[in-house]
């Protein structure tokens, strides 16, 4: 019976201290893409939150102002998706790619995709502005939800997932 305790005792051990490492992995790496963020995104990020809502074409990316009085953050917000926008129609995804590595998962995927491909949207919103996804070529949506998926991961302290939103029922971003 001791055989058996001190050998469950070991298990424990060895299965638990991999996952106490990694948890520290995580907070050096939240802390390393909010540094690098710092240098991209002109708003802070401690006064925002990033909305990632996966969608049946695409996805719909907000990022709003926690407090709904700061304009400044507004402003910054907006300009900077906006101008992200812009690039991302031309397929310039420089700027994730400099916050979060080029091995970011679906980031490879949305760089190929050629112009038109996917449909891509910039709207203000009272507290910020979003930027809509779209496209009927399946490889990409699943670039753009697994790119979603990696910036929630990577923006954890200051991201949070969005509902699942149809396209029939949301409304149009014109």
């Amino acid at each position: 019976m001791n055989k058996l305790l001190i050998a469950s005792f070991l298990l424990a051990l060895f299965i638990a201290a991999p996952i106490h490492a990694e948890e520290k992995v995580d907070e050096k790496r939240f802390d390393e893409v909010a540094e690098r963020g710092a240098h991209v995104m002109p708003f802070d990020l401690e006064k925002t939150t990033h909305i990632f809502s996966k969608t049946d074409t695409g996805g719909i990316q907000q990022v709003t102002v926690k407090d709904k009085s700061d304009t400044e953050q507004i402003d910054l917000i907006r300009a900077h998706l906006s101008g992200i926008t812009e690039e991302f129609k031309h397929g310039n995804f420089s700027n994730p790619e400099k916050i979060h590595g080029a091995s970011m998962p679906g980031l490879a995927e949305l760089k190929t995709a050629k112009a038109g491909q996917i449909k891509i949207e910039y709207k203000e919103l009272p507290d910020g502005a979003e930027i809509t996804y779209s496209t009927h070529i399946e490889k990409l949506k699943l670039a753009i939800h697994q790119w979603f998926d990696a910036q929630l991961s990577d923006h954890a302290r200051h991201a949070v997932p969005g509902g699942h939103h149809h396209d029939s029922i949301h409304h149009n971003h014109k």
